[in-house]
């Protein structure tokens, strides 16, 4: 465990304090093996928002992003310590199927990675396995509101036939999204989404983030603080494992309370 004595406790701006929550954690530690990479993190993360995570390579926002939807069960070595609930229900509770987390809470990638079939197979695929659609009319209406909501049904309506792996890479990332707003999610993940794209991609899917966060709690990993300010409404600092400081991107931009804060998005380290 983390010795407690020497690690400063994490600073809160007064909107992060009072904060109505979807997502809280609550003392969440994570190891690999015996090395603790995530130490007592508690937060709360509005809905209908972006909240972003930043911070220097290696400091820990991807592998919390991963707890709140248990894709660190997905490493062997991995385990998790703490609560994490979403409206009040216990993500990490042994009756709570992470196949239906995972429908409730969708990840966006890093790198695009539509599955090896047609455009409209790959949104159709989640509401097929999950039962959401009652006939081909039903599946047809989510995959064209599905690519809307995505930004991407003008660019591909006439061609769902084709691979979605024959897309560009901006196209493809819209097609993920749109696959994981298909299975209606509440949570929508995104881990350095525009981190392989180009700089209009990049332009077009943060568009589509700030639109998507009307009806989606969204919580994205940026290496960009350039891109946290853009589209993120609250943001939390990691450094070594902490969360050093979190509360409304404007203030935590502006107005740092934390001296690693206040170096970290002046450049003097990261």
């Amino acid at each position: 465990m983390a010795d407690s004595g020497t690690r400063s406790s994490t600073v809160y701006h007064d909107a992060a304090k009072t904060l109505q929550g979807k997502i809280t954690l609550d003392g969440v530690n994570v190891f690999y093996g015996p090395k603790q990479a995530i130490h007592d993190v508690s937060m709360v993360i509005p809905d209908r928002s972006v909240t972003a995570f930043i911070g220097p390579s290696g400091c820990g926002k991807s592998t919390i992003l991963r707890t709140i939807n248990r894709m660190n069960e997905t490493i062997d070595i991995a385990r998790t310590e703490g609560s994490i609930r979403i409206d009040g229900d216990e993500v990490n509770s042994k009756a709570v199927d992470p196949v239906i987390l995972r429908a409730r809470v969708g990840m966006v990638f890093q790198k695009p990675n539509p599955f090896p079939k047609s455009i409209y197979d790959n949104v159709a695929y989640g509401p097929r396995i999950h039962g959401l659609a009652s006939g081909k009319r039903d599946l047809d209406a989510i995959v064209e509101t599905s690519l809307k909501k995505a930004g991407l049904w003008d660019e591909v309506a006439d061609r769902l036939d084709q691979p979605g792996t024959g897309l560009s890479g901006g196209q493809q990332q819209r097609l993920v999204i749109a696959r994981a707003i298909a299975v209606s999610p509440e949570v929508i993940l995104m881990d350095e989404p525009c981190s392989a794209l180009d700089p209009i991609a990049t332009a077009k899917i943060e568009e589509l983030i700030d639109e998507l966060r009307e009806n989606y709690c969204i919580v994205i990993v940026t290496h960009s603080m350039a891109q946290a300010a853009r589209v993120s409404q609250m943001t939390a600092f990691f450094h070594m494992g902490d969360l050093v400081e979190y509360g409304p991107t404007e203030d935590i931009f502006t107005n740092p309370h934390e001296p690693r804060t206040q170096d970290y998005i002046t450049g003097r380290f990261g």
